[in-house]
């Protein structure tokens, strides 16, 4: 199965799409406590700011998050944000 075939499903999925906003709306709001906290920890996240300016935009609804934006994130952003937190736990 192709990414387009994966996006095709991903977009035709109501439940997957809402679980998707959901959780990145948890990281973000664990990214925005962690930066008004802990400032050396946030800056070993590399796009922290863009996280949670992500999540204010999923919950405060300023504008909406396509499901492309969401498909990409899931794609190509999170995999990073997994590296460096497991990079983080190790230390």
């Amino acid at each position: 199965m192709g990414k387009e075939t994966k996006y095709k499903d991903f977009v035709g999925d109501l439940k997957t799409i809402k679980a998707v906003e959901r959780n990145l709306g948890i990281i973000g709001e664990a990214c925005n406590r962690i930066q008004k906290t802990d400032a050396p920890l946030a800056e070993k996240i590399g796009q922290i700011r863009d996280i949670i300016d992500t999540r204010n935009r999923i919950s405060h609804g300023y504008e909406s998050v396509s499901n492309a934006v969401l498909w990409n994130i899931v794609q190509n952003k999170l995999p990073t944000l997994k590296m460096e937190v497991s990079k983080m736990l190790e230390e």
